[in-house]
């Protein structure tokens, strides 16, 4: 599977999380070709501030490879992660990370600041897409069926 493959592993997560009436953003982590860690988006669903889609997918992978040290991993995310989750990131010692929305009001790999070019003792490479505009248009069909056809993001 190539990055399109992972990252449409991930929109299938972010449209399960949005049938779900949480904000639909998903999460594969890659090792080795491999999917070693699923997530989605479950705040509405749990009731807890950090059950978004990259923790759950860390959770997931440590698991399942039995380490927290997530090294030769790259994770696919469909929205520009967090501060939390890029701190997350930067913990678990991911390598790569691959996202497809640019979030304006909260993301931190671009957007409002990017975490990964501080001095942590970590710095994963970041790279936006593959497939921003279908990211990007999962998001805005969520948010207008809330808001009505009438209102614009």
């Amino acid at each position: 599977m190539n990055h399109e493959g992972f990252m449409r592993e991930a929109l299938e997560l972010a449209r399960q999380a949005g049938a779900e009436g949480d904000v639909p953003v998903g999460c594969v982590i890659v090792k080795d070709g491999v999917i070693v860690g699923r997530g989605r988006n479950r705040r509405e669903e749990r009731g807890d501030a950090t059950a978004h889609a990259e923790l759950e997918a860390i959770r997931d992978a440590c698991g399942r490879l039995g380490s927290w040290r997530l090294h030769g991993c790259t994770l696919y995310v469909t929205l520009e992660p967090c501060p939390m989750c890029a701190g997350g990131i930067i913990n678990a010692r991911i390598d790569t990370v691959r996202y497809g929305a640019r979030d304006g009001k909260a993301g931190c790999c671009a957007s409002v600041l990017n975490l990964f070019e501080e001095g942590f003792n970590h710095r994963p490479r970041i790279y936006q897409g593959p497939l921003e505009q279908e990211c990007r248009q999962v998001l805005q069909e969520f948010f207008q069926g809330l808001r009505g056809p009438e209102e614009k993001i």
